[in-house]
């Protein structure tokens, strides 16, 4: 019966150490100076202002200070109705004005290494999101990705772009260079 178990955990165990790694990319252009957007996205509070109401997020420690590496900042969300649960994640590099990474301790991934990028550019700065992340649940994490997971992940990346040019206004092609 025991061996029974053992069988069964080993086969979790395989689904788990086999689920895909996917990626999200993001790029967003803004009309306002490197220093501006760097004073805002390396400020913890900050993500309150560009994740969507509905998460319930809110910071319960660490983001007392401005972004440094091996900074620990422990969340509250809540990506679906009824669903409350704690994410920790830790600012593991910091170049200053060029990027910054943050990635999971604890939390609902199995994996999630998220690297922000900062360019000036002719009228403005880019922003670019590079997120590499697995599910957890093996098999059933795979099935649920698409329907459940991505789509979550793509509402909260236009929920942000779209407060982002709120905030600091559309970007205007016209005035870079080409």
């Amino acid at each position: 019966m025991f061996n029974y178990f053992l069988k069964r955990l080993n086969i979790v165990v395989i689904l788990q150490k086999n689920s895909p790694m996917y990626t999200l990319h993001a790029k967003q252009k803004l009309p306002i100076t490197l220093d501006k957007a760097w004073e805002f996205f390396s400020d913890p509070k900050n993500l309150n202002t560009i994740t969507p109401d509905s998460m319930k997020f809110h910071t319960l420690s660490g983001d007392e200070r401005k972004m440094f590496a091996g900074q620990v900042i422990h969340y509250k969300i809540s990506p679906f109705p009824g669903i409350s649960m704690e994410w920790v994640t830790e600012i593991s590099q910091v170049q200053y004005k060029e990027f910054f990474v943050d990635e999971q301790r604890f939390g609902p991934y199995k994996f999630w290494h998220h690297k922000h990028f900062f360019k000036e550019i002719d009228g403005g700065v880019e922003m670019e999101d590079i997120v590499h992340y697995k599910v957890p649940y093996g098999f059933i994490g795979k099935l649920f990705h698409p329907i459940v997971v991505r789509p979550k992940l793509n509402e909260i990346f236009t929920f942000r772009k779209k407060i982002l040019t709120e905030l600091f206004g559309e970007f205007d092609r016209t005035n870079s260079r080409k």
